[in-house]
């Protein structure tokens, strides 16, 4: 088979990569080593930026998340038994973020993607490049008892923390950068009504919290955990208590529990991979950098790559010009290390940390009082969170 970009891994980055591409006329294959099934499975995260939502909607694929998506114009952070807002909309001068669940993303990509009738083969075994550093890059990989190869002019590695494109990199030539957090986020997925409109970030004694949903009838809560925490040791009713345990008066009575769909620990880290282009191997999403959950920025920043890379490839086919690609790497990374900056603060601001004790609880309270009366600090949190815009090539 020959392809102009060969896309490694079918979740949102690399199937929105590959309808933005379709978009642009540039001819792509997606391989993913699971089945679609089992893409469609995953439960993740889903508070889009106004970039992602910008970029669903230049792939043709942005009706649903605008007609059934939750717009968010605040969020609300608790601490010390009371909830204040933080009004996005109006500190950012009108953005807001939209709540859309990671897997309808996923959905409607890979249904757009089926009616254009462009090839993604899934359940693809033992996936290896080769040549990415000559003029040959290839795919190679086994399906169905036989092996297939792919020539491509490029191939984007979309196929996240363990997939096989970073590992495929000379450990010379990439530089690595971790931080690992002493716990973790037990959250639970259930059909009921959010307990509040907008999400409560919960800054506690007892641990950090999150009030998040997916739609007005399915929600999505949290609470912080040590990171050697088992699921097996918390039945619903025992997290629905230290959730409880958490919030403030008001929302407490608000609660609504019901049994859980989807029960699961997320250890949280910090993680970036430099350089994000390897010749013909760009790194993208998941595969060259993590971000712990609690500012939402995971899935934002993947999109925001392939926003990069897409357009860089326009340019490169249209353009005949390859200065697009070439800055591809550097203007990912600023972005990402301004969003490993917020989602670190942000994560170090309301969660309990085993070492700091009483006085790290105190100093947290003082930080989150300048900050709610603070018209300054309340923009400089308002202005990460909805995210920073692309820059232009």
């Amino acid at each position: 088979m020959r392809t102009q970009v060969a896309i490694i891994g079918a979740g949102p980055a690399g199937l929105l990569l590959g309808q933005l591409l379709f978009k642009a006329g540039i001819d792509n294959i997606i391989v993913e080593r699971q089945s679609g099934d089992y893409v469609l499975g995953r439960i993740r995260a889903g508070v889009l930026e106004q970039v992602t939502m910008d970029l669903l909607a230049r792939a043709g694929v942005d009706a649903r998340a605008k007609a059934e998506g939750l717009p968010h114009e605040g969020i609300e952070l608790l601490f010390k038994g009371a909830r204040h807002r933080i009004d996005m909309h109006g500190l950012t001068n009108g953005k807001q973020v939209t709540v859309y669940g990671q897997t309808e993303v996923t959905r409607d990509l890979m249904e757009a993607r089926s009616a254009e009738g462009l090839a993604t083969i899934y359940s693809a075994a033992n996936v290896s490049l080769h040549g990415f550093d000559s003029q040959r890059p290839r795919v190679r990989y086994e399906k169905d008892g036989q092996t297939h190869e792919i020539e491509c002019d490029f191939i984007a590695g979309c196929d996240g923390y363990h997939g096989v494109s970073r590992a495929s990199v000379p450990a010379d030539a990439i530089q690595t950068y971790e931080k690992i957090y002493p716990f973790g986020w037990l959250g639970v997925l259930a059909d009921v009504p959010p307990v509040s409109h907008e999400l409560i970030y919960a800054n506690t004694e007892r641990g950090f919290a999150l009030c998040s949903m997916r739609s007005a009838h399915r929600s999505r809560y949290y609470v912080q955990v040590p990171a050697d925490e088992k699921v097996q040791n918390w039945s619903d009713e025992a997290f629905w208590n230290e959730l409880r345990a958490r919030l403030d008066p008001e929302a407490r009575e608000r609660l609504v529990t019901g049994p859980s769909l989807e029960k699961s620990i997320a250890p949280l880290r910090s993680f970036v991979a430099e350089p994000m282009r390897f010749g013909a191997l760009f790194l993208a999403g998941d595969a060259a950098h993590i971000v712990p959950p609690t500012g939402a920025k995971g899935l934002n920043l993947a999109t925001a790559d392939v926003g990069y890379l897409s357009r860089a490839l326009e340019i490169f086919y249209g353009e005949k010009s390859a200065s697009a690609l070439d800055r591809y790497s550097d203007l990912c990374l600023r972005r990402v290390w301004k969003a490993e900056r917020f989602s670190w603060w942000f994560t170090s601001l309301m969660h309990r940390f085993p070492e700091t004790g009483a006085f790290g609880q105190k100093i947290q309270e003082a930080e989150l009082d300048y900050l709610v009366h603070s018209h300054a600090a309340s923009t400089a949190l308002a202005e990460n969170y909805v995210g920073l815009p692309l820059e232009d090539f």
